[in-house]
């Protein structure tokens, strides 16, 4: 397929060629068909000849001509508005489609905008044409364009009916009937097998894919880019007609056809006004979308003096109101009647530019798209989709009052087609395109017995080691069982698992990040501090169009039922960080501005990466002095990875020698690694999609038994290893477990693997660092059991010291010697926060440097 600059130089001179060769080839047709006209009678006159002058005739002809026109053509004049040189067929006979008398049948797409009805024709004699067989015969062509009706026709025809493809995306390989699906059989017409599909569906669509157009015709390809607004009603006439000639029946709307896969646009930055009324197709993703706005396709007048009716139809996005009755000869007598009117729904939607497209140091491009018909509500907020449709312009008025208009023109998409795969993340689709094939090879894997090494290998595999981190990982990636709540008065719980990667520089976290971002289809990437609380939340903005308010929704939102990555968690500021609290427990996003009170769903995993304040690893501190983080934020986290550099020089070896074997990699390596990544993709959407785990009764005693084990182990040394939260991430581990098994029960086994995981990950996070024990009460409260009698103990030497100098008001530095001398492992920090604890308790005041004990605590 050639480029986007190739596609910019051509299409504009197929127009002008079109423009230039019919202005002198009409001249030369007209003049002949007139002085042959002259020497006829009508009734020998071709239909076609007559058809060229009347629609060649000036708009101010005179009513005379136009009655005799009719007269021959056998029409009657009161259906002259309905009559055209082009029905909605071939030129050869009217369609199936365009003898239907129904007026809703015979209006315009309300994503194409135009009908065969608007066009002026012509024809002409000798013009040179891909699509013609034989270019000496005299051909109907569109006024305007190089595109004759009939051989378009004829050409699509052939294609529908006879193309097959060797090779299918994987979002075309499947038949989705009602009961069930069926593979596409490669050995039959590909089309004719969607219209099978759409005969017992009876979803009156067909995507349409431009590759194999361009694979099949050429010319006819370049027509469809070039004049999609003019040439797509005419292939869904003959889509109609092949459909009704196979099955002998109509169905209750036409068919429409969605095409996509046209030649690729670099980015939104590209376009520019050549590309103006063509047919174009970009990525991005989308950031919102507006609410339903009913639009009008037919108007229906009537006459409030003798309740005469009219019905008007929309012409290029106008509808002209009757002004003189035809029945009692009034003037702007009508009024337009809503509920006999024909409306179609229509929704705006936002498109941002992709990361992946945008230059370095630029911001993102957004361009309106809008949506028709059964496209309305076909996306959603955070969808990254590939966008198919026509490039439009519309001009602005300087004063809505005046008929001047501004020359800057503003620019819209009309969509045709939303496309939302994409190879290198995982299904949107929920796996509803995999094959039989695909499924059984899925099935075998999950019979193995090293099948968490297997899926953990593929998991990030320039990454070397961190096995257990990339194990939490890819429970991540499965996540637990959702809860539906059918009552509305349970209380909400969630089932995606949080992570949190902690440690030294240079440990690969934020590559982590970045390979589950580029992996989940809905995710959202963020640095902490570039991120705000509205970055992350919502904002206000007035719309442009409708001049309200509105909500530009952030990182949480657009993250639904995906994954949100925040690396730099520790240098986000506390605004910021501080809404993390209701989305990573209620997994909703409460908003409160500009009169808009809401609750918008956040059901996201949160995958972060926080560094050490000194910049390495403190093994003296705990884990919220060293990342300095809320406790409460952190208790909130189901798993916490602490990656540490060993300082080892056997590892260091081996990392050296793995780093350096990713620059000189074979082909046949990557190959390899592309099919693993290709399985897990597989792998997961068909988990997620099928398989809903729940506990068995002996799982349910198990892990009653997990968590009174952790409890007691705690219990012994007087510190705190467990909380209800850390029951409910296990089982939250647990179900991930089964799920990647691909069991539908929750076995013990799978709660030994989950509880053998959050162990692990416990140790590393949650050890006190003087005891060596671990300590949950460190997330849950801030400081460890042994810190806080630690903490008393120096809080009671203060007032007994106190009490000596018979509450005389005494410097902090002197107090701190004096206590040092009878204790030599005081340290400034502890000292301090003995006297933090001695101030909420109102046993002493401080100010500033000077202290004095209040009588009440003598």
């Amino acid at each position: 397929m050639p480029g986007s600059s190739t596609r910019s130089s051509n299409l504009p001179s197929e127009r002008t060629a079109a423009s230039q060769s019919q202005r002198s080839a009409s001249q030369a047709s007209q003049g002949s068909q007139r002085a042959a006209s002259q020497q006829q009678p009508a009734s020998s006159r071709p239909v076609s000849s007559i058809h060229s002058e009347v629609a060649s005739a000036p708009r101010s002809s005179s009513p005379d001509l136009q009655r005799m026109a009719d007269s021959e053509l056998g029409h009657d004049p009161a259906s002259a508005r309905s009559s055209s040189a082009l029905h909605y067929g071939s030129e050869i006979g009217v369609s199936s489609q365009g003898s239907v008398t129904s007026s809703r049948r015979q209006l315009a797409r309300g994503d194409i905008g135009t009908a065969p009805t608007h066009h002026r024709t012509v024809r002409v004699q000798g013009l040179a044409d891909d699509l013609a067989e034989d270019p000496n015969e005299p051909r109907l062509y569109i006024w305007g364009t190089r595109i004759c009706v009939a051989d378009v026709q004829r050409s699509f025809r052939e294609f529908l009916t006879t193309f097959k493809v060797d090779h299918l995306d994987e979002d075309e390989n499947m038949i989705m009937l009602p009961s069930m699906r069926q593979p596409v059989d490669p050995s039959l017409p590909y089309y004719m097998e969607r219209l099978y599909e759409i005969d017992v569906s009876e979803q009156p669509f067909m995507n349409l894919n431009l590759a194999h157009v361009m694979a099949f015709s050429d010319p006819l390809y370049r027509k469809i880019v070039a004049y999609p607004s003019d040439v797509i009603p005419y292939l869904d006439s003959v889509a109609n007609e092949v459909y009704t000639e196979k099955y002998n029946r109509q169905l209750p709307s036409p068919i429409e056809l969605r095409p996509f896969n046209a030649e690729k646009t670099r980015n939104m930055r590209n376009l520019d006004p050549t590309d103006i009324d063509q047919l174009i197709t970009i990525t991005g993703m989308v950031t919102r979308t507006s609410t339903l706005i009913p639009e009008m396709r037919l108007g229906f007048f009537q006459c409030t003096v003798c309740n005469f009716s009219v019905e008007s139809e929309v012409d290029r996005g106008r509808i002209e109101e009757p002004t003189v009755c035809n029945n009692c000869s009034n003037t702007y007598c009508f009024q337009l009647i809503h509920n006999r009117s024909v409306f179609l729904d229509k929704q705006m939607v936002k498109l941002q530019e992709s990361p992946d497209d945008m230059p370095s140091g630029q911001t993102p491009h957004t361009i309106t798209v809008f949506a028709h018909g059964h496209l309305v509500e076909s996306v959603q907020p955070g969808d990254r989709v590939t966008l198919t449709g026509i490039y439009r312009t519309q001009a602005t008025k300087v004063n809505p009052r005046q008929r001047a208009l501004t020359s800057v023109y503003r620019t819209n998409i009309d969509a045709l087609h939303f496309r939302r795969t994409d190879t290198s993340r995982l299904h949107q689709d929920q796996g509803e395109t995999l094959t039989d094939e695909r499924i059984e090879q899925i099935k075998t894997l999950a019979q193995r017995d090293d099948l968490m090494d297997a899926l953990s290998h593929a998991v990030a595999p320039s990454i070397y080691e961190h096995m257990d981190v990339k194990r939490g990982i890819l429970c991540l990636l499965f996540g637990g069982t959702r809860k539906d709540d059918e009552t509305g008065n349970k209380t909400k719980i969630r089932s995606e698992i949080n992570i949190l990667l902690c440690g030294d520089p240079g440990t690969s976290k934020s590559q982590l990040l970045q390979y589950v971002f580029r992996l989940m289809p809905r995710s959202q990437y963020t640095s902490g501090k570039g991120t705000s609380a509205v970055g992350l939340t919502a904002s206000v903005t007035r719309e442009a169009e409708s001049k309200q308010l509105v909500l530009q929704t952030g990182a949480l939102v657009l993250a639904d039922n995906g994954v949100c990555c925040i690396d730099e968690f520790d240098k986000m500021n506390d605004g910021a960080r501080s809404v993390l609290h209701e989305v990573m427990e209620q997994q909703t996003l409460s908003i409160a501005k500009a009169g808009i009170i809401c609750q918008l769903n956040a059901r996201a995993s949160i995958l972060a990466a926080a560094n050490p304040v000194d910049s390495e690893w403190n093994r003296n501190k705990t884990i919220v002095e060293n990342i300095q983080l809320p406790h409460t934020l952190l208790s909130r986290f189901d798993l916490i990875f602490l990656l540490v550099d060993p300082h080892d020089e056997a590892y260091d070896r081996r990392l050296a020698n793995h780093l350096v074997s990713l620059y000189f990699k074979s082909q046949q390596e990557n190959t390899s690694e592309q099919l693993d990544m290709a399985l897990l993709r597989d792998y997961i959407a068909y988990a997620k999609a099928n398989i809903q785990p729940r506990l068995s009764d002996e799982a349910s005693q198990f892990l009653i038994e997990k968590y009174l084990f952790m409890r007691k182990a705690g219990a012994q040394h007087g510190q705190i290893s467990a909380y209800p939260r850390q029951l409910e991430s296990l089982i939250r581990l647990s179900e991930a477990h089964a799920k990647i098994r691909l069991s539908s029960e929750v076995t013990n086994d799978d709660v030994e693997n989950a509880f053998n995981l959050y162990r692990e990950a416990l140790k590393q996070a949650a050890v006190d660092p003087v005891t060596g024990k671990v300590d949950v009460n460190i997330l849950a409260a801030g400081m460890s059991s042994t810190s806080r009698k630690r903490i008393l103990e120096i809080a009671e030497a203060i007032v007994a010291q106190m009490e000596q100098q018979r509450g005389a008001t005494l410097q902090a530095k002197n107090l701190f010697n004096a206590i040092k001398l009878n204790d030599k492992t005081l340290t400034r920090d502890m000292f301090n926060d003995a006297l933090n604890e001695l101030s909420k308790k109102e046993q002493i005041v401080r100010t500033g440097e000077r202290i004095r004990l209040l009588a009440a605590a003598r």
